[in-house]
């Protein structure tokens, strides 16, 4: 135990482990002599290397060539150095999350963008709609400008005798559509996520649902039976969902032994371990157990309601901001959530299969709830006066009766079970 009470652990390869950070390269590897500078602290290094970068940028020691600046420039270039800054302390000092690959710093910088995403939303919540939008154009130039309705569903007929051009206009251009790719990485990606092919197959269909629900509100979601049902369910996510199982099956079906770099015996090989460098450390099983018991039938429940949640915010941000699908924005928004998800789907299987009395769910988790609540009121908020026409009747009593339905289930299922428990204890 050391003067200042953080315990230090050393390791055969004389590694020392310190301030309780137990994460390192590999679950059970010795750190490999190319790569243990990796895994070295550097904290005082990285702070002067900062500060002579922000000496250079700001013009600490040169005010005069920085004042004559334009103000928008040197108020973007600030924000964008504060963000900075915050990302290079959590990079470095921030706590290291339950993922190790490809190192517990690029999980550390995530957890910081998780922040700045936050933060930057909580700001868009407190402005108008009008200044939202025109905000959007700091982001990208090309924001801020009033968005074309595009409706999939205009015309949902399959065979077109009166164009001589093409008789199957509609569906080629619906199936060669740029976004049919995407859908397929989507659900593909959603796959290594999940890693539960019923709990796939509820949120393919539920979401599909939700398009459903709020076609009345955005003509995005306005598309033709064959569109939802054959080419998204049936083709696009049923491939997604094929390919991203077989993935986790073909890396949790291998025996693993990572061996250092500098171990390799050619090229190939450090071309190989350089690359696996960028999967998991070990493909755990996610063991989600739906019908465990009341409780987690809830609990995985809630986890499927805000998965489809931060899709339809998604599609409801891009028509309140008027935000076009193919800006770099919305890829950027993507991929991030991409990142997030990573790290909270274990922190929240992890939490789900723990059987401590007393426990609370991780960083990670308690960020994804708080950025998708803050996106959804976001929609809320802007969403005002944008969708004058009400829901359908036939929605309304379809999805109380879904509500009602699940309610008596759930009341019905506790109280045999408490009953059983009654019985076994006499």
């Amino acid at each position: 135990m050391e003067p200042n009470g953080h315990r230090r652990t050393r390791r055969k390869d004389g590694y020392i482990q310190e301030n309780g950070d137990t994460s390192q390269s590999n679950v059970g590897e010795e750190l490999d002599p190319w790569t243990a500078w990796a895994y070295k602290p550097r904290t005082i290094s990285m702070l002067l290397i900062g500060a002579c970068f922000l000496i250079w940028v700001s013009g600490a020691l040169d005010p005069e060539s920085s004042a004559s600046g334009d103000l928008v420039a040197s108020v973007k270039r600030g924000v964008w150095a504060m963000i900075a800054v915050f990302l290079a302390y959590c990079l470095l000092q921030a706590p290291s999350t339950v993922l190790i690959r490809p190192h517990p710093a690029i999980w550390r910088l995530v957890h910081g963008m998780a922040v700045v995403y936050l933060v930057a939303l909580t700001f868009v919540l407190f402005q108008k709609r009008d200044d939202a939008r025109q905000f959007m154009k700091f982001l990208h130039p090309d924001l801020g400008v009033e968005l074309p309705e595009r409706s999939y569903g205009a015309d949902c007929r399959i065979y077109l005798p009166d164009n001589p051009k093409s008789r199957f206009k509609n569906v080629y251009e619906t199936l060669f559509d740029e976004f049919v790719v995407a859908h397929i990485i989507g659900w593909w990606g959603k796959a290594i996520l999940i890693r539960n092919q019923p709990l796939l197959w509820v949120l393919s269909i539920g979401f599909e649902l939700m398009e459903l629900t709020f076609r009345h509100m955005l003509p995005n979601f306005n598309e033709c039976w064959w569109d939802s049902i054959i080419l998204d369910i049936l083709i696009c996510n049923w491939f997604g969902i094929w390919a991203g199982m077989h993935t986790v099956r073909y890396f949790d079906g291998k025996t693993y032994k990572w061996v250092g770099l500098s171990r390799q015996p050619n090229i190939i090989g450090k071309v190989k371990r350089t690359l696996g460098q960028f999967t998991p450390a070990q493909w755990d099983k996610d063991e989600w157990h739906p019908l465990l018991g009341p409780w987690r039938f809830v609990q995985v429940i809630t986890l499927c309601i805000v998965f489809m949640t931060v899709e339809l915010n998604t599609f409801f941000l891009k028509f309140c901001l008027w935000i076009p699908p193919r800006n770099p924005v919305i890829v950027y928004r993507l991929i991030l959530w991409w990142l997030i998800a990573i790290p909270t789907i274990r922190e929240y299987n992890s939490y789900l299969q723990d059987r401590k009395p007393v426990k609370k769910v991780g960083a990670f988790c308690w960020l994804s709830v708080a950025i998708c609540i803050v996106e959804l009121l976001i929609c809320i908020k802007f969403g005002h006066g944008l969708y004058p026409k009400p829901m359908p009747l036939w929605l309304v009593v379809f999805w109380m009766s879904v509500g009602a339905a699940l309610v008596i289930f759930l009341i019905v299922w506790s109280w045999q079970l408490h009953r059983t428990l009654g019985r076994k204890r006499r």
